[in-house]
């Protein structure tokens, strides 16, 4: 089952090596034009054709695609190749911690809508939806909501195309490492958001660190939907 394996793979990934290598770099932190952004390239290696690279091996990739209109970019804003190819990695690797969680939850909304149910692309992104559901005749736009205290957040989209359908959002809460690291208090009580969390479930934290979505965030509307056509 893709939702299992892409589970596996994320829960593999060294969360925490990576945020201690690419949280104190922002030298890349300008507005990415189109040809040069990674998302188009992330929906399709892991929604479309299924690999399930890890970091590198996408950032790898990514390079070797993109190298011609890199090169345009850095030059166009007089950035020295060093502080350029050094900074890179750290925004690029923001966008892909981000966009991988949001396709696990893609994942997830197919395992209970059913196969070929979940549409992803970087147009429907653009569109201001982080996945589609097409369901019984139905169209449902999931947009993913953050709520954080952490800097490290993509923006919320703005829909530039009306979009048919229905917006559905689906919350997404992110309690700081250390409130996991150290979930009590000095008196031994719980602190709320880690209480708050644990309470949730819709979320699921993986020990890696990692939060992702689970099925319920998915079945009461998949619920409406079939008692809507009995």
């Amino acid at each position: 089952m893709l939702l299992d394996k892409f589970g596996k793979f994320l829960q593999s990934i060294d969360l925490k090596t990576y945020r201690d290598k690419f949280r104190p770099i922002k030298l890349v932190e300008m507005d990415l034009p189109k040809e040069i952004q990674a998302i188009g390239m992330l929906y399709k290696v892991y929604w479309d054709e299924k690999k399930f690279l890890n970091f590198e091996n996408f950032y790898k990739e990514y390079l070797i695609s993109k190298k011609v209109e890199l090169e345009i970019f850095r030059k166009k804003i007089t950035m020295c190749k060093d502080c350029f190819y050094r900074g890179l990695p750290a925004r690029i690797y923001r966008t892909w911690a981000s966009i991988i969680t949001q396709i696990h939850a893609g994942y997830v909304a197919e395992s209970v809508f059913g196969d070929g149910t979940v549409t992803m692309s970087a147009e429907l992104d653009h569109q201001g939806a982080d996945f589609q559901v097409n369901y019984r005749g139905v169209a449902l736009n999931y947009q993913v909501k953050k709520e954080t205290h952490s800097r490290e957040v993509r923006k919320q989209k703005e829909s530039q195309v009306k979009l048919g359908g229905e917006f559905v959002d689906i919350l997404y809460n992110v309690p700081a490492n250390d409130i996991f690291e150290n979930p009590k208090t000095k008196k031994g009580e719980w602190r709320k958001p880690y209480k708050e969390f644990m309470a949730n479930k819709n979320l699921e934290r993986f020990k890696n660190g990692f939060v992702v979505f689970t099925v319920n965030s998915f079945k009461e509307k998949k619920k409406e939907i079939d008692n809507s056509l009995k």
